[in-house]
């Protein structure tokens, strides 16, 4: 068995093409990746009837615990909570891989990004922008109804982000030592206030940078 690694997956959740999409990429990417890589979907985590600093503080909990993040930064203005997300995991050094699919032009960089200079230059992130229509009407230009055109979209992006998710996995932490590490997460726990870090024991956190540290990944 392939060592699986979890993946945070940040974005929108908010209509049936957020959530279709968001689940159909999780599956492809597991699938493709033959389990190396298992997304954490926060769209099966919280309640819909419910919106309070708990939903809040748990989809930060799954990032504390992520070993990477998959970052949807698609949309003419990027959703705020997923801006919160990448940077709460740019704190704790977690490896991100930024998805833009959105062939639109946004942000304020005239060369560079096509989103907000602001969620630019960040280490140990990888980005793969791509113009889903043109990748949507080559899967569905060579026919065999709509599950074999979603079979060749998905398959095409999840192997794509996939080859991000190895190149960001091996690129080293800027974590050096161990009590920078210790420092680093026992601020991440402590900021966010609202009872956040009450989330984790002392023994769950320790045991969380120990796997983390035997996958080379702090």
């Amino acid at each position: 068995m392939p060592e699986q690694n979890s993946v945070y997956f940040a974005g929108d959740l908010f209509n049936h093409k957020d959530l279709t999409g968001n689940l159909l990429l999780a599956e492809a990417i597991e699938r493709e990746s033959s389990g190396r890589y298992v997304c954490v979907l926060p769209q099966h985590l919280e309640q819909s009837t419910s919106r309070s600093i708990d939903i809040r503080n748990n989809d930060l909990s799954k990032i504390v615990s992520a070993d990477l993040i998959l970052v949807n930064f698609d949309g003419t203005e990027l959703d705020s909570g997923t801006v919160i997300e990448f940077l709460f995991a740019k704190a704790l050094d977690v490896p991100a891989v930024i998805l833009r699919s959105d062939f639109r032009s946004a942000g304020d960089q005239e060369r560079g990004d096509p989103w907000n200079l602001m969620c630019s230059g960040y280490p140990r992130t990888g980005k793969l922008t791509l113009n889903a229509m043109a990748w949507y009407q080559e899967a569905w230009g060579k026919g065999g109804g709509t599950a074999a055109v979603l079979e060749r979209f998905y398959s095409k992006l999840s192997k794509a982000i996939i080859t991000e998710f190895d190149n960001v996995y091996n690129e080293p932490s800027l974590i050096d030592s161990q009590q920078m590490l210790r420092n680093v997460y026992e601020w991440g726990l402590r900021f966010p206030g609202n009872g956040f870090s009450d989330l984790f024991t002392e023994q769950e956190l320790k045991s969380l940078l120990e796997k983390k540290q035997k996958k080379a990944l702090l």
